[in-house]
């Protein structure tokens, strides 16, 4: 393909990925001020949250094989389509049980997208190259923490909080245009797979049961969840415990996202002397000690605004490392089944992030602590998993050394 087809297959790819991202960021400021209208606590708004990832996990499982049976287009316009009328719902929402449920709905919606864009990855582009194009895809998706919540923060304060919701419709539409109009077919369906429960089942049990797979995407998912775990945190942490305001929280965020997406990038020059598993492994290494020293001063009540947002960016950082490179190495012993694989691979992921979001929520009080807790147990478990997964791999499936590695998710 020419470099101007490739440059627009990529900033699709981008928006498709990047459509999660954006509908978990936008909002976050918004936390005091949808609790105030709905009556309910800031702790109870982030059950939102733990419904979005929950619908992610879930729809993950359902696109995959819709994608593999009917081709990567039907499902996806699908999928568009039922996240935009979700989002309008979360606009209209008046209790916090209605909103819960439109973002679980948004969120089905919405992984189509996340599933579809990674499937077409492996699709159009050879192993060797695809962590390269992730990496790309992040330069997109690194707009979500970077611009969502600073514009969600002045939307929120100007407009309310609705209309967050109604901007991710118009996103929604947009990218939905885009993918009618200039998405090319990647993929001829595979009319022999069948989309009754057994096959379906035992299709993800084979994918599951290959160890390079099961090795770094539960290594790179529980590793995830410590960012899950800040996103539903660091509401309450900055606007509760330290008390800036919804325009400020969203500078914050933006700031730390920048370790997050500046690591992902700086991957692209380690990859040219390191092979992607030292990269994990000193990534969860440093992971260990710098949220072990956050839970230590969270329980000593040594954690200051400062102090916390260097660690935070510390931490981050080392996720923007471990991660892409466990995605590729996840998916890289996948062609025919690459869909189901991405899907599951997506569905772990969401899976362990609301589970550490639902957590992180069932504190009511303010404090540092069930955030920081959950982010040293996180990154202590990864680390356990790969040390021990690893020693299960008997024919390593490689992304070659010079290639990039780049977030999925």
């Amino acid at each position: 393909m020419n470099n101007r087809t490739y440059f627009y297959l990529i900033l699709i790819l981008g928006s498709l990925t990047a459509l999660g991202p954006f509908s978990i960021d936008m909002y976050l400021p918004g936390f005091p001020a949808i609790a105030k209208d709905l009556h309910t606590t800031a702790s109870k708004v982030s059950l939102s949250l733990s419904g979005f990832f929950i619908g992610i996990s879930a729809g993950q499982l359902l696109y995959g094989p819709l994608l593999d049976r009917f081709g990567r287009k039907k499902p996806l316009f699908i999928g568009l389509t039922v996240y935009i009328l979700a989002s309008v719902g979360c606009a209209m929402s008046t209790t916090i049980d209605m909103l819960i449920l439109s973002r679980f709905v948004q969120a089905i919606g919405s992984c189509a997208a996340a599933v579809a864009s990674v499937a077409m990855v492996r699709d159009l582009f050879p192993v060797k190259d695809s962590a390269k194009v992730f990496s790309l895809l992040l330069l997109v998706v690194g707009a979500s923490p970077m611009i969502a919540p600073t514009v969600g923060g002045y939307v929120t304060a100007a407009f309310g909080w609705q209309a967050v919701f109604l901007i991710l419709t118009g996103m929604g539409l947009a990218i939905l245009a885009a993918s009618v109009l200039w998405l090319p077919d990647s993929f001829k369906p595979d009319t022999t797979l069948s989309l009754k429960p057994k096959p379906i089942i035992l299709n993800f049990i084979s994918v599951i049961r290959e160890p390079q797979f099961y090795t770094y995407s539960f290594t790179g998912a529980i590793a995830f969840a410590g960012l899950f775990a800040y996103v539903s945190g660091s509401p309450l942490v900055f606007m509760e415990v330290f008390h800036t305001n919804e325009k400020v929280y969203g500078w914050i965020f933006a700031f730390l996202s920048i370790g997050f997406i500046g690591s992902s990038q700086i991957n692209t020059l380690l990859l040219r002397k390191y092979k992607s598993e030292q990269v994990i492994n000193i990534a969860l290494v440093c992971m260990v000690f710098i949220s072990l020293a956050m839970l230590f001063a969270s329980y000593n009540g040594l954690l200051t605004l400062t102090l916390i947002i260097i660690l935070l960016f510390l931490f981050l950082c080392c996720i923007g490392l471990t991660y892409p490179n466990a995605a590729a190495l996840s998916l890289a012993p996948f062609s025919q089944n690459a869909g189901s694989a991405s899907a599951l691979m997506g569905a772990i992921q969401m899976g362990m992030g609301a589970a550490i979001s639902v957590v992180v929520s069932l504190f009511e009080e303010p404090s540092t602590f069930p955030m920081t807790f959950a982010m040293a147990g996180s990154s202590s478990l990864a680390l356990c998993v790969f040390l021990v997964g690893r020693q299960m791999i008997t024919q390593p499936v490689e992304v070659e050394a010079g290639a990039d590695s780049g977030l999925i998710h």
